[in-house]
């Protein structure tokens, strides 16, 4: 296996393809066999998918929140950053699928993992990896889908793909079409090992109740309470209540998710996290992520310290049960966290080197994060950080 990455500042579509072409060196090591591609929406994708699918078979494309970075460089203030991690790998298999989430949001994620397979020559068989980029706000019902066909032990890793500001500006594609509201599957069978870590920044603060009201991802009450009262006095009035209209705490909440107890990892407990984005006059809050009625959540409190050390400590891991020499990663950054230590990324940058070594890597920045809590199946969370490593 092979492995290289590259990426591009121009605003150009044709110029972005041809620079990517050129820093993979396509022209002397023949075309991939899988290339995962994530770009800043100044970047159209309608303009740049067209020439991206010349670029390998397998070819999977997702919008990233201001930009991307690498084991060269972070790319989030030019606007139309491209970044490409391509693989050679003769005696692995890769396919890729892409189609509109739709009705019903399940059977379109097993249509599309099956395409995947496919794509892939492998029907019926079960992938070493699914990656995926879906449109925020269905995410579980996506990850559900695909594991009605590659089971639960599978590995289930990406991001929901995201624009600059919440608009609903992101994108995504695949080889055949390009998605406003999609899902973009990769099934990936290497030829080598791989392994995959997921974990937060964040801690419990001690303060804790149990849902009591909730509507799809609207939650209304926390212990017979309204959640936006109970959330403003954990969060020690940090985080605004709403007035007359509807308000965004998106950012005020970034340090401040909810979080679910999953499991304890030797005894440490696991959580699941949930970003608050919308608080309402009527004293509920929008979430980018599910929660169940009967559910404890915790108040959960981060820094700029944290959420920068977290990412190296994250592909450290990923690094060690790998267990051989790298190839190369993917990794996968909360957009919210990006944003709040946005001064500080070419930090998160170095850590991320310096835990994997010399080694060619992909971030992406995202509204949502999917990946593998040690030992569990695959779960969707917010502020999250996953770096997933392929042996040589």
């Amino acid at each position: 296996m092979q492995i290289r990455t590259a990426q591009s500042c121009t605003d150009d579509p044709a110029r972005a393809v041809e620079d990517i072409a050129a820093g993979l060196e396509i022209g002397r090591h023949g075309p991939p066999d899988f290339v995962a591609l994530h770009f800043a929406i100044g970047m159209p994708a309608e303009a740049l998918a067209p020439g991206a699918r010349r670029l390998a078979g397998a070819v999977h494309g997702g919008s990233s929140c201001l930009g991307i970075m690498s084991q060269t460089g972070v790319d989030i203030d030019s606007g139309s950053a491209v970044g490409a991690l391509a693989i050679w790998d003769r005696a692995g298999s890769y396919g890729t699928a892409s189609a509109e989430l739709g009705a019903d949001v399940g059977r379109t994620a097993r249509l599309v993992t099956e395409a995947a397979l496919a794509a892939a020559g492998r029907s019926g068989e079960v992938p070493d990896l699914v990656w995926l980029t879906v449109a925020p706000g269905r995410e579980e019902l996506v990850i559900a889908g695909i594991r009605a066909v590659v089971g639960s032990r599978t590995p289930i890793v990406g991001g929901s793909a995201a624009d600059n500001d919440v608009s609903g500006k992101w994108t995504q594609f695949g080889p055949l079409a390009t998605h406003a509201d999609g899902v973009v599957i990769s099934v990936l069978f290497p030829s080598t090992p791989l392994a995959s870590a997921y974990q937060s920044g964040y801690a419990p603060t001690g303060e804790s109740g149990r849902v009591t009201r909730v509507e799809g991802r609207r939650l209304r009450e926390i212990d017979g309470r309204p959640a936006a009262e109970v959330y403003h006095r954990w969060t020690g009035h940090t985080v605004p209540m709403a007035g007359a209209e509807p308000l965004s705490i998106l950012a005020a909440s970034t340090l401040w998710p909810l979080g679910r107890v999953t499991r304890d990892v030797a005894g440490v407990p696991f959580h699941l996290l949930a970003h608050p984005a919308v608080a309402h006059p009527d004293g509920s809050l929008d979430l980018f992520a599910d929660v169940a009625e009967g559910d404890c959540l915790w108040q959960m409190q981060g820094s700029a310290d944290s959420l920068v050390a977290r990412a190296g400590r994250v592909a450290g891991q990923a690094r060690d049960e790998a267990g051989g020499e790298l190839s190369g990663a993917l990794v996968v950054f909360c957009g919210g966290c990006m944003l709040a230590v946005r001064h500080r990324m070419d930090e998160v940058r170095a850590g991320i080197n310096a835990a994997l070594g010399d080694v060619p890597w992909l971030g992406m920045f995202t509204f949502g994060e999917q990946g593998v809590p040690t030992g569990r199946p695959a779960k969707h969370s917010n502020l999250m950080i996953s770096c997933t490593t392929f042996v040589e």
